[in-house]
């Protein structure tokens, strides 16, 4: 190994690739910096295009890269900002040499995201890979690691938080919970409504129908088209009744009058009618949860789907009547899964079902790991983590509920026409935190506990300046599991969290969720518990 290829997977939108590229190329240059007083060479697979950024943007174009690389050279795939997986996973998935994926430590763009995204794809694909991360490259974590695998091929990390889960302990009460809630959903199946699949290059969010049809769940695959006419079909007095209902509830919206750069009240509108069509459309396919794509093609017809979704997600939400006049599943959340992540969709279900049996909060949302740092304040000394989802959670997690949350305007290089999102600072209280995910053509889950902190404003202001500011954001800190760990085994780019009303509510819960879980035929590992 003398000479490394550097690999530079991005967004389809040029719009992001050209903003970003500044944050790569600066991670890029200190990397091959570091490998270069190792004694080993880098060179770029492609070059920096006129179009102003060096990333690959299309799958094809990521095919014709791989296609000029020796199958047996070193590649690292280097990543400072969300990335398509799909654009590298060809080449990557018939490569034959040594591949590291690495990010760097920020919550800008975000590096760590893309890469655990690619990393859960990989695993799922079958992909040997070692991986690795660093904010300045000059960390003796880093440092050994880089040494390790450009010497072994492969870098070793410690995963001694992770174990088989037991069930020992649980009561022949919770057991029997557990098998009458699998045998409802293998008797009566559950549908998972999918808005268009695949979103952002995400194949580690797409779970084979012939793992789910076991289980009793099935997928009805939906159209964003049919959601974007449904949309257009609802009244403006029934949007206005909606976001009449979220004014009254305290929500604050931070409007402006320039539709290309603010948010305006026309996009709020449009929002309220999606909501609206959404839970039409869930009732009549019969979806117990239902997940829109929320990116490629529907971004370009109405704005974001991000209040729609906080608002699906949320026991307290407005009512929408069906044909008959009543309300449509009055007083309960409509499942949604973000970013129509089939994995936090399933997940999700399971939650909603073991929730509503104990009486615990049924609102569940997943977020991204999005980046991580010890509390500079003081007021906390564990490691806290950032996470937060690209736009909306219920409002019932943040402080304050409804009256607590804001909406701002999607970032405009993401989405042309705008759109509200669902921000406010995540409540302190316990949580459990999972994720399932496919590896070696089975499913898996991962679970552990956790808990949302209070941090000062000042560095509540500092984290959210940091990544993307009109988001909401969870201070998270995970039992028993430390940052490297967690980076070196989660096999996503998402977390699902849910309260429970107690620490003692939140393990009892875990454990029912554990046993509903294997009993579907998922592989369940405790992580740091």
């Amino acid at each position: 190994m003398s000479k490394i290829w550097i690999i530079a997977s991005g967004d389809l939108r040029e719009s992001a690739n050209v903003m970003c590229w500044p944050a790569q190329k600066a991670m890029e240059d200190k990397l091959s910096a570091v490998l270069g007083g190792m004694g080993y060479s880098t060179q770029r697979a492609h070059p920096v295009k006129s179009e102003g950024h060096g990333f690959i943007s299309s799958q094809r174009e990521g095919m014709d890269v791989f296609a000029e690389i020796d199958a047996e050279a070193p590649i690292i795939v280097a990543e400072a900002v969300w990335q398509y997986s799909h654009h590298v996973l060809a080449g990557l998935v018939s490569h034959r040499g040594p591949i590291l994926t690495l990010a760097n430590w920020s919550g800008q763009w975000p590096g760590l995201v893309g890469m655990l995204n690619l990393n859960g794809s990989l695993v799922k694909a079958g992909v040997k890979f070692s991986t690795l991360w660093s904010e300045n490259f000059d960390d003796a974590f880093f440092l050994n690691a880089l040494q390790e695998w450009l010497k072994t091929e492969t870098i070793s990390h410690d995963l001694s938080h992770v174990r088989s889960a037991e069930l020992n302990a649980l009561s022949d009460k919770d057991r029997k919970l557990a098998k009458d809630i699998a045998d409802d959903i293998r008797q009566n199946k559950v549908i998972l409504g999918v808005f268009d699949e695949g979103c952002m290059g995400m194949y580690n969010a797409i779970i084979p129908d012939e793992l789910l049809m076991p289980m009793g769940i099935y997928k009805e695959r939906l159209s964003q088209s049919a959601l974007y006419y449904e949309t257009n079909q609802v009244s403006e007095s029934e949007a206005i009744r909606v976001f009449e209902w979220l004014k009254a509830r305290g929500l604050k919206f931070h409007f402006g009058t320039n539709h290309a750069t603010e948010l305006t009240e026309a996009q709020v509108l449009d929002q309220c009618r999606m909501y609206i069509a959404a839970v039409h459309i869930a009732e009549e396919f019969g979806c117990e949860a239902i997940g829109i794509q929320y990116q490629q093609g529907l971004k370009d017809l109405l704005p974001a789907s991000d209040l729609v979704e906080g608002m699906l997600n949320n026991t307290d939400r407005p009512d929408v009547t069906g044909g008959d006049g009543t309300p449509i599943r009055p007083d309960k959340p409509i499942v949604h899964f973000n970013e129509v992540d089939e994995c936090a969709g399933l997940d999700a279900v399971l939650i909603n079902r073991v929730h509503h049996a104990l009486g615990q909060p049924l609102e569940t949302t997943l977020h991204d790991l999005r980046w991580g740092d010890v509390d500079q304040s003081g007021s906390c000394t564990d490691f806290v983590w950032v996470f937060e989802i690209s736009g909306a959670v219920p409002p019932a997690h943040n402080k304050g509920g409804w009256a607590g949350s804001e909406s701002y305007r999607q970032p405009a290089m993401f989405f042309p026409n705008g759109g509200g999102t669902l921000k406010g600072i995540a409540k302190s209280g316990e949580i459990i935190w999972s994720r399932i995910f496919v590896e070696n053509n089975a499913l898996h889950m991962d679970i552990g506990r956790g808990q949302a902190v209070d941090l000062p404003e000042e560095e509540t202001e500092r984290r959210s300046k940091g990544t993307t500011s009109e988001w909401p954001i969870m201070h998270g800190v995970l039992t028993g599991v430390t940052r490297d760990q967690m980076m070196a085994r989660h096999r996503a780019n998402h977390i699902q969290v849910v309260y429970a009303h107690s620490a003692e509510e939140a393990d009892h819960a875990l454990s029912v969720r554990a046993a509903l879980a294997k009993e579907l035929g998922i592989s369940v590992h405790y992580c740091g518990i």
